[in-house]
């Protein structure tokens, strides 16, 4: 089996288009976030869970070297996402900038 490349796979507007649309979801819905290594929580008002789905969705095609989980509960939604084994010790992912794109408007 092939290692994912540690890569987004979008081109320079559709990066940009995800990045604002992004930026709108965490600016009406992010509650908080923190990062914990090379993994990124974020926390969601209830609301958005169409929303956050949608943005897994997305973010699996062009990210498929990021590990996404979503737990629901009627107060918040918590994703988690993580980097691969590979990235963890990369200093892209000890100073965030790999998890950047995901607080865009934070």
């Amino acid at each position: 089996m092939t290692a994912q490349p540690i890569a987004c796979t979008l081109t320079s507007t559709d990066y940009a288009d995800r990045l604002a649309w992004i930026g709108t979801l965490n600016r009406e819905s992010l509650r908080s976030h923190r990062q914990i290594g090379a993994t990124l929580e974020l926390v969601y008002d209830p609301t958005a869970s169409a929303r956050v789905r949608e943005l897994v969705r997305r973010e699996e095609k062009c990210c498929a070297f990021l590990r996404f989980s979503i737990d629901e509960t009627s107060d918040a939604i918590h994703l988690l996402i993580q980097a691969p084994p590979e990235a963890r010790d990369s200093a892209a992912a000890l100073t965030g900038t790999l998890f950047a794109p995901f607080l865009a408007g934070s």
